[in-house]
Order: structure tokens, then sequence, then C-alpha cells
């Protein structure tokens, strides 16, 4: 029998790690090539890990909530087939190797896997005799925490390691911890004795009456709830709100969406309609194509339109549509319905929500007529769709003002007033409303 590797994928050019959330197989049990093995979690995405092979899992190097690095082993496969060191084995393979006997195979085999465990549980050192994933040395520089600081902070994971849910804990009750890391710093004498073990953090205790249901958040609700908090601490939040015309709009869709289903195969919906007025609107005002570090203000290239989307488990996430104004309607389209499928099955990937330049929500699905959004980190504005609704409304025309029943829909947007003013943020908004209102009810798919 001969021994397969199951590696850590690679998972995209932007994402070198990722936790394992579960196993879904345990040892001795069979696999087939393409089942899931296991589940892991970068930042937002969640995805599973298939085998490549058919076989037997017979070890497993990680356990749950450990940091894997892409590329590393994650358990080893027992597959059908000889073994490297058969009768099969080319002579002029030493001879050391043909007459290594099934026992000996077996304990190098396991030592191996020792060997692997060992190399993984072993301490990188960044500051004295403190581990620091990648990932945590990564929210340190996002949040300023100088090395000083880091050091203070107590780690819940093994042997008292930093953790990323450490660092989100942290960073929520940072209150006077710069100023407490700096005075350890002008202490920092040398000492013979050994470090104290750092204490554990203690859960705030939950207070419920005997009847009460107590739910744990989950990783991804975590995650959400301490990027809203972070954003509402960064940003400051405005908002401007318009009312559209999308009479055009709504009559031209039912009149094509038939013949563009039969043609393209693909659902045509409002979403990819509003996102190509949403993209042009950022063409001709870039300052809201932008994004905010320190003092800095960074003026995006690309426009990459990021489009929340419902998971199943009824969170949001917000996969991204690069390069937005460069497709037509028809590329547009698929790509929404593409990434709208891939979150409703937890199927994105990690490159899949990087680069975003600009968010829409579209919060008319739940039937608002209109929201608050908060705006994405680090981006500095977010529209939000309201429901489309049928009103009375006045008609203006050549001939005079009239009644009539018209479908219309309000957009909110959130900005960043920071570096977004009142006349920018409404000038944007207003140029989306004017591309959806000069809709051309003749228009060709």
């Amino acid at each position: 029998m001969a021994k397969f590797e199951l590696k850590l994928p690679k998972m995209g050019e932007s994402v070198a790690e990722a936790t394992i959330t579960s196993w879904l197989k345990e040892v001795g049990d069979t696999i087939e090539a393409d089942e899931a093995v296991l589940e892991i979690a970068t930042d937002k995405v969640d995805s599973e890990v298939p085998s490549e092979v058919d076989g037997v899992l017979v070890e497993k190097l990680f356990d749950v909530d450990d940091v894997v690095q892409v590329g590393q082993t994650i358990a080893v496969i027992e597959i059908d087939g000889e073994s490297p060191s058969t009768d099969d084995t080319p002579k002029s393979e030493p001879k050391s190797q043909e007459t290594v006997s099934e026992p000996v195979a077996v304990a190098e085999v396991s030592n191996t896997v020792t060997a692997a465990k060992e190399a993984v549980a072993a301490p990188v050192v960044s500051s004295g005799d403190r581990f620091y994933s990648p990932l945590v040395k990564n929210i340190a520089k996002q949040e300023g925490i100088a090395q000083n600081e880091l050091d203070q902070i107590p780690g819940t994971g093994k042997d008292g390691r930093v953790t990323k849910n450490d660092m989100l804990s942290y960073i929520e009750n940072r209150n006077g911890q710069p100023q407490v890391a700096k005075e350890v710093q002008t202490q920092a004498v040398p000492s013979s004795e050994p470090k104290k073990p750092q204490p554990k953090a203690e859960p705030a205790p939950v207070v419920a009456s005997g009847d009460d249901e107590i739910i744990e958040m989950t990783r991804m609700g975590k995650l959400i709830a301490h990027h809203m908090v972070e954003s509402v601490q960064t940003s400051a939040h405005v908002q401007s709100f318009i009312e559209a015309d999308v009479t055009k709009i709504w009559n031209w869709r039912n009149k094509v969406k038939d013949e563009f289903f039969k043609r393209e195969g693909e659902n045509l919906t409002f979403t990819p309609i509003f996102m190509e007025a949403v993209a042009k609107a950022l063409r001709d005002f870039p300052m809201m194509n932008i994004s905010v570090q320190g003092d800095k203000i960074i003026k995006k290239k690309h426009i990459n339109l990021g489009m929340a989307a419902a998971l199943p488990d009824g969170n949001l996430i917000v996969p991204v549509i690069r390069d937005a104004d460069q497709l037509n309607l028809v590329g547009m389209t698929k790509k929404v319905n593409d990434l709208a499928n891939r979150a409703r099955n937890n199927a994105l990937k990690p490159d899949d929500i990087q680069g975003g330049t600009y968010t829409v929500t579209n919060v008319g699905t739940f039937g608002s007529i209109m929201g608050t959004p908060i705006i994405n980190q680090p981006q500095v504005g977010i529209l939000a769709l309201g429901a489309i609704r049928k009103v009375p409304a006045v008609v203006e025309t050549s001939e005079g003002d009239f009644i009539g029943i018209r479908y219309r829909m309000f957009m909110s947007h959130s900005y960043d007033h920071r570096v977004v003013n009142g006349a920018l943020g409404g000038q944007f908004v207003k140029a989306v409303k004017d591309y959806l209102e000069a809709w051309d009810s003749n228009r060709e798919i």
C-alpha cells in the first residue's frame, strides 16, 4: 500500500493560510476522489478540501482551529497500489531500499508523520519565545499594534499562542492599551527568571433567565460583527437618499427576459442593470472609487464592484465583480449570477471577495424601501437599492404634467465624510439615477 499526502491547496494569490474548522472524515474512513475531507476557513470564506485520490484516511496532522499554511501536508491517505519500495523499483535504486521490510517501512512512515507534527508544532520565534502566525501579524500591522504591545496580549491558543479571536477581542477592548504597552517598554530590564504563563482571558459571564436560549455566534458572525463595529468607529457615515423612476427598465426587462434566457441560458435580473449604472457613475466620479490609509487617499485604477450576497446561514458576503465598467450587460449578468450561485452554495474562493473598490447591496430583496448600509472598509461608499414599488406619481411631459402609475425605487448612499463631502456623495447617486431613468427602451441585448 502506498501513502498519499493531502496538502492544503492554493486558494488564491492573496491567501497564505487557513484555519481548520472541522474534519469531515476520521482516521480509518474510506475516502473517494473529490470527496470532502475537511472544512477550512480564511478571513471570510469557508470551503472544503477534497481528496485527490481514493483511499483510507490513516493520519490527521492538524486539529480543529489549527492554522495551516498553503502547501503544508494536513493528512495522510493510504491508497491501493504498490509502494515505491516493491520489486518494481528500478534496479538502479540502492539495494537498501529494495530490502526494506514492511514493519520498517511502516515505522519510517510513522516517524515521518511524528516529525511533521513536531515541525508544525514548533514555535516560530517572532519576539522572545512567543509564536505569532502571519494572520496575527497582519492584524497587528493593520491596527497599528507595536511589537511590545503585541507581546502583552494574553493568548488562548496552544502554548499560550495568540489567536485571531484573541486579537479581535483585544482590539474591541483596547482602551488605554497603547499607553500601557509604552510603559512596559520603558521597563524592559533583562531578567533571568522564567516567564510566567500568560493568564487566559476569561469570557464575560452571560446573563440570561432560566427560559432564555443562549446561542453561540458563528465564526462568520463574529467576523462580520467586528467588521461592522470597526467600520462605524473608522468612518464618519453620512447618507444621501434619492428616488429613481425605473419604469422603462421594468418594461424593457419584461419584454426581453425570455429571449435572453433562451439565448444565454441566464436569468436577467435587475441587479446587473443596476451594477452597470453604478460602474458608469464611478467612472464619472473617480473620487468615489478610492480607499483611505491613515492620512493618504488611494485612488483606484480599476472599478471592482462588491455585490452583497446571502449565504445559506443567513449571513451576507461581498463577492467582487472585477473591472465592472469593462463588461457589457451579458457579461455583467453572467458574472452576477455566477457569484450569487456560488455564494448560496458556499463555493466562493478567497480571491472572489478580495479587492473591491465600491459596494452595492440590494435591501429591496427583503422588502425594504431603503436602508442605511455600513461602509465596507477600506472603501468609502456603499449604495443600498430599495424595493421597486408601483406607485402613483407625477409625470412631466411637453404637453403638461399628469398622474400616472410608475415603478419607482429609493437608493440610499452611505459615504465616508472624512474624504467624501456632501456634494460628491449626492452627485454620485444622482448620476446613478440619471443613468437608470435614461434607459433605452429599444436597447438590443
